[in-house]
């Protein structure tokens, strides 16, 4: 067992509550995480994020979607925290170093994503380049709206997946 997974198992409720919702943004899904403990290793902790998030309410996946930044945007959502916005940053350099046309297309683009979806675009960032999102972002725009939902979700769950590995190994 991991030494942070070992201690997070030990903390009280409210401490680990606190310290695993920087790693998806909704409440409920950190609330599950904290009920599920003692969480063995890195298997079992990923195993139960995925089952908690698949069983999480349409509201409870927009609370996590909404605790993220828009893609080629700096800022994170003002309740994230300190480690979310470090971990959105890191995820979304490729994409920040696009050029100008790029950042404008991809703003254009969210904006009409967002009146589409009612959500911000959700994508798994890390290792992608500028160009490649905003490809994603516009064949993701042809989606309906529940293919589009679940296709934000998972993205999310991958988002989340990558945090808790760089969580455990802080």
């Amino acid at each position: 067992m991991s030494d942070v997974l070992g201690r997070w198992n030990h903390l009280p409720a409210e401490a680990a509550f606190s310290e695993i919702l920087s790693c998806c943004g909704s409440r409920a899904w950190a609330e599950g995480m904290v009920r599920r403990r003692p969480l063995s290793d890195k298997a079992t902790l990923i195993a139960a994020s995925d089952e908690i998030w698949l069983g999480l309410a349409e509201s409870e996946w927009m609370e996590a979607f909404s605790s993220h930044p828009r893609i080629g945007e700096s800022g994170v959502a003002q309740s994230s925290g300190a480690q979310p916005a470090a971990w959105s940053a890191q995820e979304q350099r490729e994409a920040a170093a696009a050029g100008d046309a790029v950042r404008m297309a991809l703003a254009e683009a969210n904006q009409k994503y967002e009146r589409r979806f009612n959500h911000i675009f959700i994508v798994c960032a890390t290792g992608k380049s500028g160009p490649e999102i905003l490809e994603i972002l516009q064949r993701r725009l042809q989606n309906d709206k529940e293919t589009e939902l679940h296709e934000a979700a998972e993205q999310q769950r991958q988002i989340t997946q990558i945090r808790l590995e760089k969580w455990l190994s802080r």
